[in-house]
């Protein structure tokens, strides 16, 4: 019996319910960064090696960042925990499990194989554990997932020619992958050094969708594009400096994963009220609201839409255009792309005509 959520446009009233129903996409959200605290403390018990907190009112504080250094290296400590394939499913249907909560039908989880193989995980038994996962998420919620494989970007280029090895050998490359990123720092890691790579997972019919110009400046984005052939950019948060650069990403409709909570608690950005989602938007970007990783920045994605509407006073037909955003960006096949397309029509039409008149 599926567990998937069925959207009503019937229940509730406001920005907030409408959100809560809204038939979405997400293309920026991370597989371990998506562990619930719930199941951090379930996998910090199994290894009590570890220093992750047991308690999951006590990750609350784990997961208070003094900057993006400090974010990586609490990241890194709950990547430790993930160390068997069961581990592996088990966080995989879990996101999957939320993910269906918050009306989420398809997703492109960006996984890092490298931190898990390196560990000691089998890498057969890590992509059937994952594919595993993918399928009852699927049959049991309804939710699409597809896998981004990216590139630890601190663990240098060892790291990446693992990555692109797992990625690339039909032996072991899992059904669900459709693209192939960079993560971790940008400060020391620069963009070009990993060309090689995106070009062997590009020959291979993978889509690139590096992080850049998080926490460094435009010039990273520019590498991104130029050097590493990017589709769409994670994050871009400092590409509002550059009209040039708003200019060529609105042309090419190359898309921005914006992650507006996320930039804050990793002070990439100051205040909210700062972010540069708006200098996107009246540039004519195609803008993407992602959650990153959610459970470790106190977010979600129906919260993300929430914040995304009051930066940009949007209405509910913003909304619904702000998730189509999302479903254009995405690697999603088109008859899946119209389906989905057609679902947030259907919800905000039946949702605004149960509406008073305004």
């Amino acid at each position: 019996m599926t567990e998937r959520l069925t959207a009503s446009a019937e229940a509730g009233s406001g920005p907030h319910d409408f959100i809560a129903g809204l038939p979405k996409a997400e293309l920026h959200v991370h597989h371990i960064g998506s562990a619930s605290p719930r199941i951090v403390s379930e996998l910090a018990a199994r290894h009590p090696d570890s220093r992750v907190p047991t308690d999951p009112e006590a990750l609350a504080d784990y997961f208070t960042f003094t900057d993006f250094a400090h974010f990586i290296d609490v990241y890194l400590s709950v990547v430790d925990l993930i160390r068997t394939p069961e581990d592996v499913r088990l966080l995989t249907y879990e996101v999957a499990r939320e993910l269906a909560r918050q009306q989420v039908r398809y997703a492109e989880l960006t996984i890092t194989p490298f931190s898990s193989t390196r560990r000691g995980i089998d890498e057969r038994a890590f992509m059937e554990a994952i594919e595993d996962a993918r399928k009852a998420a699927e049959s049991e919620f309804g939710t699409v997932l597809r896998w981004c494989f990216d590139i630890p970007g601190e663990a240098g280029l060892e790291s990446a020619e693992e990555t692109t090895r797992l990625a690339t050998d039909d032996r072991l490359r899992p059904e669900g992958l459709v693209s192939f990123g960079l993560g971790g720092p940008e400060i020391g890691v620069p963009r070009p050094q990993f060309k090689p790579y995106f070009d062997r997972a590009i020959a291979a019919g993978l889509h690139s969708v590096p992080h850049a110009g998080e926490t460094t400046g435009p010039g990273t984005v520019w590498d991104a594009l130029v050097d590493l052939r990017a589709e769409r950019i994670g994050h871009g948060t400092s590409a509002a400096r550059d009209p040039e650069l708003l200019a060529h990403l609105a042309e090419r409709r190359i898309a921005l994963e914006v992650c507006p909570t996320s930039n804050i608690a990793t002070r990439a950005v100051a205040d909210l009220d700062e972010h540069p989602i708006k200098d996107f938007v009246r540039a004519g970007v195609l803008v993407t609201v992602n959650s990153d990783d959610p459970p470790m920045f106190g977010t979600d994605l129906n919260t993300e839409y929430a914040v995304a509407a009051r930066l940009l006073d949007l209405d509910e037909r913003g909304l619904a255009a702000l998730a189509k955003n999302a479903v254009e960006a995405s690697f999603l096949d088109a008859p899946g792309k119209a389906r989905l397309t057609a679902e947030i029509d259907a919800y905000t039409t039946s949702w605004l005509a149960s509406r008073p008149l305004r």
